[in-house]
């Protein structure tokens, strides 16, 4: 997730955050936030979470996208108040890195500090970037320095994986760089919530405290559903 400065929408990440981490545990699956990057004025700007179960990946990947709460403004004006936050999931590989060959000359290695932002974990971050893509993904939730730099570049090898397969090409050079969508302008991905409906289902919440605590079953399976659907001859 990552974010602006913006109070709202720090408070709404934080609290997508919670609901991931808790409706997880509530089904006895392993997640932890592995990085959270923090503003200095206490908000979320981005973070990470790991979970390790079976199929994790395609349990959540209905979640990629932005997700926005719409609220009554609170300034009296008749026009509501959205706050939208950008959530990418990406394969988790235990065991073994993703058989991807990259040329080094393809990668720019950094350590990056992002104004106005301080990290809570090692300090050791690492960013990885993707130049015929653009892709750049980073780690600092690792004890070193070459650890974050293995495991940014396994987000980012995944995450080619799930783009050339979106894209229905087998090699890298096949990917074309202008067809991959910013998770943040993935709109259709995500879903947005009101006091009372779930707005790209339809899906009614009569609780929506409830879900943010951690009852999403009902959303990941309608998720699951509409892909089921898409897929009928």
């Amino acid at each position: 997730m990552v974010l602006k400065n913006n109070p709202q929408l720090q408070v709404w990440a934080e609290q997508l955050l919670n609901m991931y981490i808790k409706s997880t545990k509530k089904q006895g699956y392993k997640g932890r936030v592995v990085e959270k990057n923090i503003s200095m004025n206490d908000g979320i700007k981005s973070a990470t979470i790991e979970f390790e179960f079976e199929y994790a990946y395609g349990f959540l990947s209905g979640e990629r996208g932005v997700h926005c709460m719409i609220r009554s403004s609170q300034n009296g004006s008749v026009h509501n108040e959205a706050s939208s936050v950008g959530v990418d999931v990406v394969p988790l590989f235990l065991g073994a890195t993703p058989d991807l060959q990259i040329s080094d000359e393809d990668l720019i290695l950094s350590s990056p500090l992002l104004l106005g932002e301080r990290h809570s974990q090692t300090g050791y971050t690492v960013c990885v970037q993707h130049i015929p893509t653009a892709l750049t993904f980073q780690s600092s939730g690792e004890r070193s320095y070459f650890a974050n730099q293995i495991k940014a570049l396994n987000r980012l090898k995944a995450k080619l994986l799930v783009i050339a397969n979106e894209q229905g090409v087998s090699s890298l050079s096949g990917i074309k760089a202008d067809a991959i969508m910013d998770v943040c302008k993935r709109r259709l991905g995500g879903t947005c919530f009101t006091p009372a409906r779930k707005v790209r289902t339809a899906l009614d919440l009569p609780d929506l405290n409830s879900v943010l605590d951690r009852n999403i079953e009902s959303l990941i399976g309608a998720h699951i559903n509409t892909r089921q659907s898409n897929f009928t001859i």
